[in-house]
């Protein structure tokens, strides 16, 4: 059998630390693509990447390339490609540069990587995530955004920190536009099973949900620029599970078709992910609190949708 193409188009922060995870998972042979004068970057970071897995044992074949053929035929297509957020800036800032590459990417995915399943992960990330759908036509369950998976790990980490308990037992979905008003779940978060209010005070809740919408914004402040390895390890869970038909219940962002009381949107809400790529959407219950801010973080999303949808190109 022949392995898995995964496709990494932008070889940035992101895309090195995505290829690693390829590597060191063996989930396919890697390419990382990046524009005409950032090829030579991308053939070193390859280069590097392939020498580590001498010593890692892994026979994962990456290259550098700036030629949209040598994505061809891509299982998996994982897009960071734009510019990154810088300290002052929030995601819908970065709209009038990130946009004509994104539609740039959706062509160029369209002709030579027709039965990839796809995962966003550029900013601002569901309006990007909704302009690759409606610029390529492709089914919903194709295309995909990596956002809930990178909230709801933050989310998990701080409960898990603050509880003094393994991240391993913290389930904690967040819903919602990935922004500053999305949506953390506190009634469905568990601690192995356990309401996270029998462990954590409701003061210290807010103060953790707090810091899961400004999580972002949070790294920007510490780095001078936007976070690379957990973005990555969401996008490479979300790849795996698609890969290997793992079936994982995740927090994506994903096109909505009347689920929650939305339509024509993508938000992050709880799927399955598995060989067919979005295979099915959870509808939670949710209370009048948590549609109220569900609605907010929707219209937040729909602003900058509606911008994307009345710019040329």
């Amino acid at each position: 059998m022949s392995r898995n193409k995964i496709a990494l188009i932008g070889a940035g922060n992101i895309g090195g630390e995505l290829a690693n995870l390829c590597v060191a998972k063996q989930l396919g042979d890697v390419v990382l693509f990046d524009i005409p004068p950032k090829e030579s970057f991308a053939k070193g970071k390859a280069l590097d990447l392939e020498q580590a897995s001498a010593l890692s044992g892994s026979d994962a074949k990456v290259i550098g390339s700036s030629n949209w053929e040598d994505c061809a035929g891509a299982s998996v297509l994982i897009i960071t490609a734009g510019i990154p957020r810088k300290p002052g800036q929030s995601r819908d800032d970065l709209v009038a540069t990130n946009l004509p590459i994104i539609r740039n990417v959706a062509d160029n995915a369209k002709k030579y990587c027709p039965d990839a399943f796809v995962i966003v992960i550029s900013n601002p990330l569901d309006a990007m995530v909704y302009e690759f759908k409606r610029r390529t036509g492709w089914d919903k369950s194709k295309v995909v955004g990596m956002a809930g998976a990178l909230d709801s790990a933050r989310f998990q980490l701080f409960l898990a920190r603050e509880a003094g308990v393994s991240v391993k037992d913290v389930r904690a979905p967040v819903l919602g536009g990935h922004g500053d008003d999305m949506v953390p779940l506190l009634r469905y978060t568990t601690i192995n099973g356990m309401p996270v209010g029998q462990l954590i005070a409701k003061a210290k809740l807010d103060e953790l949900v707090a810091r899961t919408r400004k999580g972002g914004g949070e790294i920007v402040g510490l780095m001078g620029t936007s976070a690379y390895f957990a973005p990555a390890a969401g996008a490479i869970a979300m790849a795996e599970s698609f890969l290997l038909n793992q079936k994982r219940l995740l927090a994506c962002a994903a096109y909505l078709e009347g689920e929650y009381g939305y339509n024509d949107l993508y938000m992050g809400v709880p799927v399955v992910i598995g060989a067919g790529g979005i295979e099915k959407v959870i509808e939670l219950e949710l209370d009048a609190e948590e549609k109220a801010m569900l609605a907010k973080s929707a219209g937040s999303v729909q602003t900058i949708v509606d911008v994307v949808k009345k710019t040329e190109g």
